[in-house]
């Protein structure tokens, strides 16, 4: 599921579509020792317009179009479809269209059973319908031909006691402490997945899309335990294979230039790809084509292939995770950060036998913690 089929959904995501019905919403409570202490199915329908924003607000935020970093898609493994198995509960869930009870407890319990959060959470999950127009080949809206896409949106977010505070007592005339025991519910949801996903404009049940709010913290056990999937690199995890994979490659002969150089090279691949609605990314090949193009020593690059094997597989790494929007230069008690468009001007070499971080400055005029001072 690409950017652009996530932004078709996150766009109809509404009732002023004229597409789109959101028919019936799941919700549940699950305490800090795994028990779902209540569950509720309503038509949203009939509810309050209140309520109603509310349950959109909150799903709409899993629906991320940031994919390939928030917003990921898995693929299910053969057995995930065996009974009581991850991908059997969500298609049967899915088809009973939140009416069957059983289908929705089989359900909450599964990820309450298998979802780890240090406290309290709840679960919203809606069912969803989206008519999906189809076009001819005069790129016109063919009729009899529309597509309805069932999905099931599910939010899941922490519950918090909100903080303690000081209200101003009308009743005695006083500021006094205030302890308030509510359970919130986060309209933020920490995690999410659509099921099934929306694949060249049709549903396929045999991938899932997860959603971490903190894309470099995803919740493992949401995949590998509710999903049934196996965890792939999270952006964090691609940054720093990649800067394992650079260290053993290059070696002694990584400096300021290669890393800028590099980092340069990686922007570009991002900026010419920046319209295509796949994720762009960077493979030992490419890899070892950068690394050529900018002098990196054939023996070096050389061992791209069998490094790049040995940290990552077969599996490519996102070029937008790769790429640092500021260089830092960093030594004991020296923090230097560099913005791309400044990124010329400093350069490393040996004066007077001393090893020196030299900057160029066009403008005479400097400021030092918020102080003009004028360079001479």
């Amino acid at each position: 599921m690409n950017k652009k089929e996530t932004a078709e959904i996150k766009k109809n995501f509404s009732d002023k579509s004229g597409f789109f019905i959101m028919e019936r919403v799941l919700t549940a409570f699950v305490d800090a020792e795994k028990n779902v202490r209540c569950h509720n199915v309503n038509s949203c329908l009939t509810m309050p317009v209140e309520e109603h924003e509310v349950y959109d607000e909150t799903l709409k935020k899993v629906l991320n179009t940031n994919v390939g970093k928030n917003f990921m898609e898995y693929e299910f493994p053969n057995e995930a479809y065996d009974e009581g198995k991850p991908q059997e509960i969500l298609y049967s869930l899915l088809k009973s269209e939140l009416k069957d009870d059983l289908a929705c407890e089989n359900f909450l319990n599964h990820i309450a059973n298998n979802a780890v959060y240090e406290g309290p959470f709840s679960i919203i999950t809606a069912y969803c319908v989206y008519t999906i127009r189809k076009k001819d080949k005069n790129d016109e809206f063919a009729e009899g031909e529309d597509e309805i896409y069932k999905y099931l949106l599910t939010a899941i977010c922490p519950v918090k006691t909100s903080a303690d505070g000081f209200i101003f007592d009308s009743d005695n005339n006083e500021i006094a402490k205030k302890t308030n025991t509510e359970l919130i519910i986060s309209k933020a949801p920490s995690d999410g997945f659509l099921y099934p996903v929306f694949s060249n404009r049709s549903s396929d049940i045999n991938h899932v899309m997860y959603f971490a709010k903190a894309a470099n913290k995803p919740n493992i056990s949401i995949i590998e335990d509710v999903l049934g999937c196996t965890f792939v690199m999270s952006a964090n995890n691609e940054k720093e294979n990649f800067k394992s994979i650079m260290k053993s490659v290059v070696g002694d002969d990584l400096d300021y230039m290669v890393i800028k150089t590099v980092n340069e090279k990686i922007q570009e691949v991002v900026d010419e790809n920046k319209d295509d609605t796949e994720r762009t990314v960077i493979d030992n090949t490419s890899l070892r084509d950068i690394l050529t193009d900018i002098g990196v020593p054939e023996e070096r690059v050389k061992m791209v292939e069998p490094v790049y094997e040995k940290v990552c597989g077969n599996v490519p790494l996102t070029a937008s995770n790769l790429v640092e929007n500021k260089t830092v230069l960093a030594s004991p008690g020296i923090t230097v950060n560099i913005k791309p468009s400044a990124a010329d001007k400093v350069r490393m070499s040996v004066v007077d036998g001393k090893k020196c971080l030299l900057i160029d400055i066009d403008d005479p005029t400097i400021e030092i913690n918020g102080l003009p001072v004028t360079m001479n």
